[in-house]
């Protein structure tokens, strides 16, 4: 029989609460321990560690430089026990200079590129070492300026954070993900950010609208333009959050355009192919050529050849910058570890004045490790010179005694420290000249204790030497501004209408709703091919570059741009898969034109107006009702009224062969609804099978009527047609017998 599991002193916890305790471990692991910077190196976990093993590795900036899996192996047997490929990409990450505005490693080999950050060689190909900026991280490290702590395994010391002497934080940034948060805080250039730390150590209550005069925004190793006004960026300075619009740089070069800068993370092939999958859509007619032309001496060479020099490309760049990555937002978020060990949202005043309160106190310990170790020195050469006062003593009583240290100490009154210098002293070292020595020590020492108390016992003095420093670093490590801050509007793109080529085409539709565009407007529509069982409905000429609006059977109108229809060399494609008509509905006519173009619409039962195009334009695929059409009739095909005209007349026919013409200028003109009667109905109801509208037709006062029936026609010229002239609503006259089942209606010279 099976035992049962004995669980003495084994902790019990229900499973809610386990698995809250394991989130929130895990969270404030993940918060503190590797995604957020700390305020007071700007670093995060692995980053520190890397910094430091490499300056134990004794990888400064003037050694040599040694395999990087040297480094990363050092990092992650130590310091850090997580995966080497992650540790060498952070490494890789402060080599690049595209990322840190001020790189921390020193690189020799494939580090990556801009336009492909993550291309870098294998760490066992790869050398590195410390920059000299590495120095602002690490000169102070070994003087008593920070906490130390044990490592993973608890066999090792590490520096909880490295005692900068600059706020690093602000100037290389930082991008962090953790478990309810994350952090983005852009590059700023140093010298900004040092007058910026001087003046509030001068001026503690300076305002942040006095820093921003300072810090004008952020600096981005890449350059290029941001185009946030002063006041949105000085909003985000306030609240510690937002994001700037970032926008690249380029130049003219003789009819080519050359960008030179990119936005801060935008990999020039990426745009590159944003460029050209517009081209290919031809949504781009106005670019002719694009090139990529970056090397080692220009990492950043786009090079874009407009179709003439008639392009605006001002026009051209704005439409690239809308709808490229060639303008970007990029967040801001200064959400970092504060010296209380918690994570924080900081505006930018309290981000300097936390960080300065991080430095005074780093100095402040290091000039009291330094007092004390001159104290030290101070009360060894007091002993010394003891022994040399009375040196035949001295050495008497070292050659007598057995354990001459107690000895020595008793007599002339020495400490244990001062007693083990003596007895370490060497012979060359009893010389007459050491004894002056030992005094312009004592006098050289005795002056820096002078003053390191008088610095330590002042406030005033010790800001004062905090900015001195800074003012200092920024002189050497300091640099001019690379990114442009111009208060631009965000781009817009162009419209379409505006990019497509504006050539002839010609719109055809079929009865069962396919629809094409041909070349020209020298087209028989009727001599095209159609598939079996269908044929030729209508067809409209106009320009690419124009939408066509199509009218199904209820009066509903639907529009797409001409250009992206298909070619007329195939049978086209079927309307449905571009639009959603109501079920049983079917595509009645077509039309092109510009906005302010007008057609006359009417329905079978007689009723019709005048409609500007712009009105029938629709953006969705249900379309929009334009024309109420009675049931049981339908909506005719729309008839184009050609810009300019006038004296123009309006004939309709009923499908009892009643035709009649008056005035088009008797129609209104209305955006959409049922309109006014056209020609008399009986004035019983229509139904199914009697009497309705079946065609129409614009002509001009010197243009003949071609009527069609069946597969004969006949034309009406205009002392023929004044017999079926009358004002709009009359019944009309009958046509010839023979002639009354009309189909079609035109215009012709």
């Amino acid at each position: 029989m099976q035992s049962e599991l004995n669980l003495e002193g084994v902790e019990r916890l229900p499973l809610s609460t386990f698995a809250e305790k394991a989130y929130l471990d895990y969270s404030m692991y993940v918060i503190l321990d590797r995604a957020l910077p700390h305020i007071g190196d700007g670093l995060k976990p692995v980053q520190r560690r890397i910094v430091y093993a490499m300056s134990e590795l004794g990888l400064s900036a003037l050694s040599k430089h040694k395999k990087s899996a040297r480094t990363v192996g050092d990092v992650i047997g130590k310091y850090h026990p997580h995966g080497d490929s992650a540790c060498y990409e952070a490494m890789v990450h402060m080599a690049q200079p595209f990322a840190f505005r001020y790189p921390v490693v020193d690189g020799q080999g494939n580090w990556g590129s801009q336009d492909d950050p993550k291309s870098f060689a294998a760490m066992r190909y790869t050398e590195s070492r410390l920059t000299p900026f590495a120095a602002v991280l690490l000169s102070e490290l070994a003087q008593g300026t920070v906490d130390w702590g044990l490592n993973f395994d608890a066999s090792l010391e590490e520096p909880l954070v490295l005692p900068a002497r600059l706020p690093n934080v602000l100037l290389n940034g930082a991008t962090g993900i953790a478990v309810g948060m994350s952090t983005d805080v852009p590059p700023h250039n140093l010298r900004e950010v040092v007058d910026a730390c001087v003046l509030l150590l001068s001026k503690p209550r300076s305002t942040i609208a006095d820093l921003c005069a300072l810090i004008k925004g952020p600096d981005f190793p890449t350059g290029a333009e941001i185009i946030s006004s002063p006041e949105d960026i000085r909003q985000i300075y306030e609240t510690g959050t937002g994001s700037v619009r970032v926008r690249a740089g380029y130049q003219r070069e003789d009819d080519a355009i050359i960008i030179t800068e990119l936005p801060h993370q935008s990999a020039g092939p990426k745009i590159l192919e944003q460029i050209a999958a517009q081209m290919t859509a031809k949504k781009l007619p106005l670019v002719e050529d694009l090139r990529d032309e970056s090397d080692h001496e220009n990492p950043t060479r786009l090079v874009i050849i407009p179709r003439s020099r008639r392009v605006d490309v001002e026009a051209l760049m704005a439409h690239l910058f809308a709808t490229t990555d060639l303008e970007r937002s990029v967040r801001v978020n200064f959400n970092v570890i504060g010296l209380d060990g918690r994570p924080g949202v900081r505006d930018l005043k309290s981000l300097l004045k936390e960080w300065l309160v991080f430095r005074t106190d780093v100095v402040e310990r290091r000039l009291t490790y330094r007092l004390n170790k001159v104290k030290e020195r101070l009360h060894v050469l007091k002993g010394l010179m003891k022994a040399f006062l009375n040196i035949d003593e001295v050495i008497a009583i070292i050659r007598k005694e057995d354990d001459p240290k107690p000895v020595l100490m008793k007599r002339f009154r020495l400490s244990d420290i001062q007693a083990e210098a003596i007895l370490n002293l060497r012979l060359r070292n009893l010389a007459r000249l050491e004894e002056i020595k030992i005094k312009g020590e004592q006098s050289e020492l005795g002056k820096e204790r002078k003053a390191l108390e008088t610095t330590l016992g002042s406030k005033a003095r010790l800001k004062t030497l905090v900015k001195k420093e800074l003012i200092a670093d920024a002189e050497r490590f300091g640099d001019e501004r690379r990114t442009a801050i111009v208060d631009r509007p965000a781009a817009q793109a162009l419209d379409e209408t505006v990019l497509v080529a504006s050539e002839p085409v010609t719109v055809v539709l079929s009865a069962r709703g396919w629809a094409r565009a041909a070349k020209g407007h020298e087209v028989d529509a009727t001599a095209l091919s159609y598939k079996a069982g269908d044929e030729f409905i209508a067809f409209a000429c106009g320009r690419s570059n124009q939408q066509a609006v199509f009218l199904d059977s209820t009066g509903r109108a639907y529009s797409v741009a001409a250009h992206t229809l298909p070619s007329a060399r195939g049978q086209g494609e079927p309307l449905s898969g571009k639009f959603n008509p109501p079920e049983g509905a079917s595509f009645s006519g077509v039309a092109l034109g510009d906005a302010d173009d007008r057609v006359v619409l009417a329905s079978g039962a007689g009723y019709g107006f005048l409609a500007r195009l712009r009105d029938m334009h629709s953006r969705t695929r249900s379309g929009k009702r334009v024309l109420n059409v009675p049931a049981p009739t339908v909506a005719l095909s729309p008839v184009a009224v050609p810009p300019g005209q006038e004296a123009l007349w309006l004939a309709v026919v009923t499908n009892e062969g009643r035709l009649l013409i008056f005035p088009l200028e008797d129609v209104p003109e209305l955006p959409r609804g049922k309109g006014q009667k056209l020609i008399g109905m009986p004035s019983k109801r229509v139904k199914a099978g009697e009497e309705s509208l079946v065609a129409m037709a614009l002509l001009n006062e010197e243009q003949s009527l071609r009527i069609v029936s069946g597969k004969r026609t006949m034309s009406l010229r205009q002392e023929d047609m004044e017999r079926f002239e009358g004002d709009r609503g009359l019944r009309g006259a009958l046509l010839p017998r023979g002639w009354r089942n009309v189909v079609q209606l035109s215009a012709e010279e």
